[in-house]
Formats: C-alpha cells, sequence, structure tokens
C-alpha cells in the first residue's frame, strides 16, 4: 500500500490500474518490460558489436547513402559528423538530404568526401557507429613522349605515368599484341612497368607502344609511337620535329640580372639568351630599362609562371608590369602594367586565368589581387581588378591528373588569424575562417584531394615557440584542428599522397602519407642539418607513384636529397652559396629548387653568381652554368 501511495504522488494519480489499462498494448492482463519502457518514455539504444565500424567503397562520381545501424524504441533524430563536425544542420551541397530514415546522402561522392563519419542518436553521444568512406577512382594516364625519332644501336625509353585509387597496374602493348621482356634481353621494364627501356634499338623496334592502366574500378590507355631510321634516311617530318621540339621545349627558362638565359640540361646547353636591352616585340622598349643612376643596364624580376607551354608570364616590380614570353619565337610580345609592385603570380589552369599580388610598396600597405584572364590566348590581354584587399598572400590548389577543376582558394594576411576563401570565377569573397581560438597566424597553405584537407602553417602573435600547423576539411570549411605536434612550411606531393612539413628552426622534416581512407599517419621524422629554403617533388625511377624530395636550403651550399619510400637522405655538397635572404625581398624562398615535370629527370637551382643543375635519376650534380647572377625566377618548358 505504501509503494502504492508513493507511485500515485509521484505519477500525478498515475495507478498501476491506469497502466494495465492505457500501456498493456497485447491486452494479456500484464505489463511486459518494454510495454513499462515505453510507458515512461525510456530510451533504448542498440548498435550490434559487428557494426561498430562500417566499410563503404564508392566510385568516384556516383551518390552514395550511409546508414546509421543505431536502433531501438523512441530512438532520437540521428546526428551525422565528419572529424568532429555535426553535418546535419550545415548547408551543404553534395551532402544536403538527411532522408526519412536519417541516412547520410553524398549525391556526388569526390575523392574530398574520402575519411570518417560518425552517427549517433541526438542526446546520446556516447553510443557511436564509424563509417569509413573510401572512393575508388579510375585510372588516368600519360605517356611520354607521344613520338620520338632515333637511330640503329641508340637506346630508348617510353615512359608511362598513370593515377588512380587503388593504384594502377601497367601493361605493354606493341601494335597491339602484348609485350613479354623475358623474351629478349633489348626489353627492359623500369619502376613497377611504367618504364619501357630498349637497350639498343632495331629497325623492327618501330611502331606503336600502348601503355594500359588498370585498377579494379577501370582502364585507361595511351600510345608512344617509336620511329627508328638512320640519319641518311630521316624523314623531312622527323627532322622538323626534332629540330622543332629540341629548340623552345624541355628548356629551364631562368629570370636573372642579365635578362632571360634558356638552358637545355641534357647537354647543359644555353639554348639562346635574352639581354636585358632587347626590344619588347610590339613597342620596341628595352626588356629591362635602365635607372638613372645605374653604370650597368640590368633587370630584376620576382615570379613567373608557364601558361599550357604558350606562354611565360613573369613580374617585373621594379617597373610595376608583366611581360610576356611567347615560348615558340622566344621572344618578350608585350607588356602589361599593373598594381605597383607585383611579386606573385598564380596560374589558375582550371578558368585559364592569372592571379597577381601586388604589394603597393616594400611595406605591403596597399596589397591588391587582380586577374588576367584568357591568360593563354597571350594577346590583347586585359587586366581585371577584384575589389580583395586585405591580403599579403593567397593559395590557389594546383590541379593534378585527377583534379582538374579547382572552385576555390584563399586569401590572407600573415597577421591576422584567419583566412577568407573566395570564388575562383567570380572573384567574389565567400567566407572567413577564424584562427583565433589557436592563435595562429597563417603563413603558408598546402591542399591535398584527399580527405579534402588544407595544411596551414602558423605562426603565434607572441613570443611562444613553434606552434602546430592547422588542418581545415575543405567539405564543411571548418578547423577540425592542430596536425598533431607538426610545425613548418606545408608541401604536398603531385598525385596528394605525401605531406612533407619543413620546419626552418628545428631543421626537421617530417613526412606523412595520407591514405585512400583520408587518413593522415606520420612515417618518418627526419632529423637534418639544413634551414630549407625550398623543396620539390621528383617522380620516382625505380618504383611507380613514388617520389624523392629536393631541398635548398637558406644558408648553406648543399641540396638535401630524401627517398620517400624508405626514408632515406642524402647531401649533394658545394653548390655554391644561395642568394643572401635581404637581397630577396619577394619571398621566403631565397634559394628555389625548381624540377623538370612529370616525366624530366633534371632539376635547377641558383647559387649567388650562377645555376646548378642536378641529375636526379642518377642523383648527381650534372654541371654548373657560371655568370648567371639572381637567376633565382625559373620556369620549366616541357614538349612545345
Amino acid at each position: 500500500l505504501k509503494k502504492r501511495e508513493d507511485l500515485e504522488d509521484d505519477f500525478l494519480n498515475c495507478t498501476p490500474e491506469d497502466l494495465l489499462r492505457f500501456d498493456d498494448y497485447n491486452h494479456d492482463g500484464y505489463l511486459t518490460l518494454q510495454e513499462l519502457y515505453t510507458a515512461f518514455q525510456v530510451v533504448q539504444l542498440i548498435l550490434p558489436e559487428e557494426q561498430n565500424v562500417s566499410i563503404t567503397t564508392v566510385t568516384v562520381g556516383l551518390s552514395t547513402v550511409l546508414t546509421c545501424a543505431i536502433h531501438g524504441p523512441l530512438r532520437p533524430p540521428i546526428i551525422w559528423k565528419r572529424n568532429g563536425i555535426v553535418l546535419n544542420f550545415l548547408d551543404l551541397e553534395d551532402i544536403n538530404d538527411f532522408g526519412e530514415d536519417d541516412s547520410l546522402y553524398i549525391t556526388k561522392v569526390t575523392t574530398i568526401h574520402m575519411g570518417n563519419y560518425t552517427c549517433h542518436a541526438y542526446g546520446y553521444e556516447e553510443l557511436y557507429q564509424t563509417h569509413i568512406l573510401q572512393v575508388n577512382v579510375p585510372p588516368v594516364i600519360r605517356v611520354y613522349p607521344e613520338s620520338q625519332a632515333q637511330e640503329p644501336g641508340i637506346s630508348a625509353s617510353l615512359k608511362c605515368h598513370a593515377e588512380g585509387i587503388p593504384n594502377p597496374k601497367m601493361s605493354w602493348l606493341k601494335n597491339g599484341m602484348a609485350i613479354a621482356p623475358k623474351l629478349s634481353k633489348q626489353l627492359l621494364f623500369l619502376a613497377n612497368g611504367s618504364e619501357l627501356h630498349i637497350s639498343s634499338v632495331r629497325y623492327e623496334d618501330t611502331g606503336a607502344y600502348t601503355c594500359i592502366a588498370k585498377n579494379e574500378v577501370g582502364v585507361d590507355e595511351d600510345i608512344s609511337s617509336l620511329f627508328i631510321e638512320d640519319s641518311a634516311r630521316k624523314t623531312l617530318a622527323n627532322i622538323l620535329w626534332r629540330e622543332e621540339g629540341l629548340s623552345v621545349g624541355n628548356m629551364f627558362y631562368v629570370f636573372s640580372e642579365d635578362g632571360i638565359t634558356i638552358i637545355q640540361p641534357t647537354d647543359c646547353e644555353i639554348q639562346r639568351h635574352i639581354k636585358p636591352n632587347e626590344k619588347v616585340f610590339t613597342s620596341y622598349a628595352d626588356i629591362c630599362p635602365s635607372l638613372e643612376g645605374e653604370a650597368v643596364q640590368s633587370c630584376l624580376w620576382a615570379s613567373a609562371v608557364n601558361v599550357r607551354d604558350k606562354y611565360i608570364y613573369v613580374t617585373q616590380p621594379k617597373w610595376n608590369r608583366i611581360m610576356i614570353l611567347d615560348i615558340q619565337t622566344q621572344k618578350i610580345i608585350q607588356s602589361l602594367g599593373v598594381d605597383p609592385l607585383p611579386v606573385k603570380l598564380h596560374y589558375d589552369k582550371s578558368h585559364d586565368q592569372i592571379w597577381i599580388l601586388s604589394w603597393g610598396d616594400m611595406k605591403k600597405s596597399h596589397p591588391t589581387l587582380q586577374v588576367i584572364p584568357e591568360a593563354s590566348t597571350g594577346e590583347n590581354q586585359q587586366i581585371i581588378c577584384t575589389h580583395l584587399n586585405g591580403m599579403d598572400d593567397y593559395f590557389i590548389p594546383p590541379t593534378n591528373l585527377i583534379i582538374n577543376h579547382i572552385r576555390f582558394g584563399f586569401i590572407f594576411n600573415k597577421s591576422k588569424a584567419a583566412v577568407h576563401k573566395i570564388d575562383l570565377e567570380t572573384m567574389a569573397y565567400i567566407k572567413t575562417i577564424s584562427f583565433g581560438n589557436y592563435s595562429c597566424l597563417p603563413q603558408a597553405m598546402a591542399y591535398t584531394h584527399l580527405g579534402g584537407y588544407f595544411f596551414v602553417q602558423c605562426k603565434a602573435n607572441t613570443s611562444m615557440p613553434r606552434i602546430p600547423q592547422l588542418i581545415i576539411d575543405s567539405v564543411t570549411d571548418s578547423v577540425i584542428g592542430p596536425n598533431d605536434d607538426i610545425s613548418g612550411t606545408p608541401y604536398i606531393s603531385p598525385d596528394g599522397r605525401y605531406l612533407v612539413s619543413a620546419d626552418e628552426e628545428s631543421r626537421r622534416i617530417r613526412v606523412q602519407a595520407i591514405t585512400v581512407q583520408g587518413e593522415i599517419k606520420l612515417i618518418y621524422d627526419l632529423q637534418t642539418t639544413m634551414c630549407i629554403s625550398h623543396l620539390t617533388f621528383q617522380s620516382s625511377f625505380t618504383e611507380a607513384n613514388q617520389y624523392y624530395i629536393y631541398a635548398s636550403s637558406h644558408l648553406q651550399a648543399d641540396v638535401l636529397f630524401v627517398e620517400l619510400s624508405t626514408g632515406k637522405m642524402d647531401l649533394l655538397k658545394n653548390l655554391k652559396d644561395p642568394i643572401k635572404s635581404k637581397d630577396w625581398p619577394w619571398n621566403s624562398y631565397n634559394r628555389i629548387i625548381q624540377d623538370s615535370g612529370l616525366f624530366g629527370q633534371y632539376l635547377i637551382t641558383p647559387a649567388k653568381n650562377s645555376l646548378f643543375i642536378i641529375n636526379g635519376r642518377q642523383n648527381t650534380l650534372r654541371c654548373e652554368v657560371s655568370g648567371i647572377k639572381k637567376g633565382n625566377t625559373v620556369v620549366w618548358v616541357g614538349d612545345v
């Protein structure tokens, strides 16, 4: 009776008879435990142990549905998170429909969507399910060269590069028939089949060689043609092919105090020297006008970009202008006046436009961003003012074989704790991502399409020691936290699979792998003796889908080499002293190192008064080109 009175007090005159009357759903005269839970709205949530983690694999471009396995009576609505950020209340372009069953719908999957998602019932975060989304990508292939002519007895190489997820396997056909290297001592497959080497070519080696790349979601192929003809029988077409191809393409274009030097790295030959007093083709003005008080006419360059192997655009900050070099004729064809002190160019291949950062003055007090549209036409160029201001740097992700369109970039001020997202097509500001909670002043950025992560180098706004990089998730435009304790300048490999961070203060290089499930894993922590100025990636000659890194120093005369597959380090020594940082105010890269593209084997790095060419295939110094001062603006031009 006492218990009955207590129940009546607690439940406002609700009696056990009332429970039997209203909550005995099967009318058997008894209340089951489930009926009692329902009566008092007790939530029961169930997640089978074998469903704690669910892996979903989908091909890029398709749609997918992630369904939460948490169930039970009176289950509250499901909340979805990615990298700790709630998705349900964000107006996302591709993740915008959670359905009646609270499933997560991704309408058009790309590689940025790969990674971890979690779901839980609202108010019950302690019980959650993890979904790992893996995105497969069909192979995309490139061959080099498309065509070549060789004399009998000479060796020939046909190269093939393929990217995809999972990594594609490569095979070769000759005139439609499979090649079996075991049947010939002359034929050799290198780097997991990505290079076909013929040691001594014969007439019968003439043919169309097809490289085929295949993975579980697709196949791609391309043809490299080989012609064998002796010098007496060379066709006019082959003579023209060789002369035109070698005269302007596969060269380093070096911009120095003494004009423009065009260097063919294979033989270390200077193919052409454009002097400061040569004329602009359209105006007959000097390329580098002499200034009052200057004893010697000299040039001053800051930044240059290659536009589709047709034109090079290069800044002249002293004259507030950009010069356009026609690669085919090797002449400066136009001079464009821009805002004062243009210091940085980026070619946005997706929209065929060049972004120009000008400082206004050496104190960076009036920075502006301008854009040159239709850059690949090279003629009658116009300048567009963007009305974006307050920045002193910007970042636009590069394209690669898999990602050929970039929609957004970032502008930032290195003394303010935020970055600002911009639309590259409309040139409009979109939103601000604040770093105030992390006391991070952004210094540099890098991006991988695997998981869609931006990595931001941070500087503290106090006398704090180094602070770690921050990671931005491009799906949600949210900061998801620090990149462990990793600091320094971030560099991403061309395929997006490696993040290399060079910390100038500690002289450490840390290498992280970005997996095909969007995980970021530390694989090497390398202590060096160098203050890294600049770093670039060189495709491996022994393994497909692998890289070496080459790094130059702010102070030392050495170049660092690291093999990413093993972590093995080496030094190329005594490459003379770099340009002093105070003599290179345009950026922090007072000694750049420039590679020679996807299939190239040469790299170039300037010293104060000369250039050094490195053979990346042999990891040796190829040669020194003397008499070139401050040649720290370099562009590689491939096949033209």
